[in-house]
């Protein structure tokens, strides 16, 4: 049983005493000039590599190279050392049997090797991104800290890159530092080849940082990113949308406004486009429905090819519906959606798109206030059929009466893109489910598809960040064609032998 604290998104909302860059903070009010895309700030010299499709392959969470993929994920409010919010991550490795609970890791700023020192309100872990960043054939593991101080600056914010190795993740390299005017928004990182050369490059909501990536030097070079002026940055994803070899980056944001960020329609939220080329992105083109008013954006993002077309589609999750305080603007918004951009050449393509709710014909549940659906969106093939699928949280779903217990459904992609046909719901009550719904459990707050068993099926995670006042996650299996519930298994505290006190396991899963 979780505090009583409401989640309308992935992220636990942070209350400290710190200036805080905030939940999915922001292109900073410093960066005004909209037009200027990329702002030289460091470079060193770093030799050219051909172009190659190899980037996107080396997206495989694979930080040992056994050929299993791992789950990283992350707890940034967890206690270390005594420092409270001070954050970790724990790594759980794959293998034959799937997640391996006994072959783990929990990683922390005092971890020895790793950049800086576990401090109060850290939050270290507060975004994750997993990639083969220096070309090596290990996963590299891209690791955020919002709350991070260097040296006056309160809240400057870091990244960092923890390095994959035959014996898992040791060892890191800081890849960027805030400062007072430019601080670092590392809640949502994002992994993708965005110049074609063969190199991963990395993405935030105010930073790119070009590879290949060095174990002593960083990054090739580093440069703002200005999405717009005097936005908050919502969520960020890496894809391949307009099918050209190169991957283009997708961003949600809003205006900075901190009294609405519970409004769906506060301060027009809205996605932005930036097209990958042979110079890197793009400036950024904000999508525009065929009326030429403005898409509305969301708050969790994902991009897959759900109609098998060769494009990558935009997954946009808008769990916030105002919980029946505000009027909506759009009556399908009760209880949260799911919005699909199919991708074309030109890139998203605003004439075709699709809308799951829990009103869709096939998906369990129905829309109700506050239920939070379409949270913690990942997207990837479950039953090999050549299209990619979707899972999304509801972690503010009431379970009969129990308030934000949550749950999570996976929903089918197919010839005509998502529908609700097929798709799969649980909670924590469902048989063979490990736990009891409970309330504020907020279980579904995050959702991750990975292949940890390697057969080719991805098997499902979820998050309850409430769980038992400190969080955790659930693993379910992928026998045939869809998790099951027969056989999931849940981990905590408790498995990872760290401190319960609200750590918030499960905030964000590797992307």
């Amino acid at each position: 049983m979780a505090t009583a604290q409401r989640i309308t998104g992935v992220h636990v909302p942070h209350s400290k005493s710190k200036r805080s860059i905030g939940r999915g903070a922001t292109v900073a009010a410093a960066i005004a000039v909209v037009a200027a895309v990329t702002l030289p700030m460091a470079a060193h010299a770093a030799d050219a590599a051909p172009t190659t499709p190899a980037a996107a392959a080396k997206l495989h969470d694979d930080f040992n190279g056994d050929g299993y993929q791992d789950l990283a994920v992350a707890a940034p409010r967890g206690k270390v050392g005594g420092k409270v919010r001070a954050g970790y991550v724990a790594v759980v490795y794959g293998s034959a049997k799937g997640i391996d609970l006994a072959h783990k890791q929990v990683i922390s700023q005092d971890t020895p090797g790793i950049p800086g020192a576990a401090e109060a309100e850290d939050y270290y872990g507060d975004g994750l991104a997993a990639g083969d960043l220096d070309g090596d054939g290990y996963t590299d593991l891209v690791v955020g800290a919002q709350g991070e101080d260097v040296g006056d600056v309160v809240s400057a914010g870091t990244l960092a890159v923890l390095w994959g190795g035959p014996q898992g993740l040791s060892g890191g390299t800081a890849v960027a530092t805030g400062t007072e005017e430019d601080r670092v928004d590392p809640l949502r990182p994002a992994l993708g080849d965005f110049n074609g050369d063969g190199h991963l490059d990395l993405a935030t909501g105010n930073r790119l940082l070009y590879g290949p990536f060095d174990r002593t030097a960083g990054a090739a070079s580093s440069h703002r990113l200005a999405l717009e002026a005097e936005c908050f940055t919502d969520d960020v994803a890496a894809g391949d949308v307009d099918h050209d070899g190169t991957t283009d980056l997708v961003a949600l944001i809003h205006d900075r406004s901190d009294d609405d960020l519970h409004d769906p329609d506060a301060k027009h939220r809205r996605a932005v486009y930036l097209r990958g080329t042979a110079d890197g992105l793009s400036a950024p083109a904000p999508l525009k429905n065929p009326d030429g008013t403005r898409m509305r954006g969301g708050e969790s993002l994902g991009i897959g090819d759900v109609n098998k077309d060769g494009f990558g589609d935009l997954v946009i999750g808008r769990p916030v519906d105002g919980s029946g305080e505000v009027p909506l603007e759009d009556p399908l918004l009760k209880g949260g959606q799911i919005g699909v951009v199919y991708g074309s050449a030109d890139g998203p393509d605003t004439s075709r798109t699709t809308i799951i709710t829990q009103g869709t014909p096939g998906v369990p549940g129905s829309p109700e206030w506050g239920d939070g659906f379409g949270g913690g969106i990942s997207v990837a093939d479950v039953n090999g059929d050549g299209y990619a699928d979707v899972s999304t949280g509801s972690g503010t779903e009431g379970i009969g009466d129990v308030y934000a217990a949550g749950q999570f459904t996976v929903l089918r992609g197919g010839k005509s893109g998502l529908t609700g046909d097929g798709a799969v719901s649980m909670n924590q009550n469902t048989a063979n489910v490990p736990g009891t719904a409970e309330q504020n459990d907020f279980f579904g707050a995050e959702t991750k598809l990975l292949d940890v068993g390697g057969d080719g099926r991805p098997e499902l995670f979820v998050s309850a960040t409430g769980e038992n006042r400190d969080g955790g996650v659930w693993a379910f299996p992928n026998p045939v064609d869809a998790p099951t519930a027969t056989g999931s298994v849940s981990f905590g505290a408790g498995t990872l032998g760290t401190v319960a006190d609200g750590s918030a396991l499960g905030a964000g899963f590797a992307r």
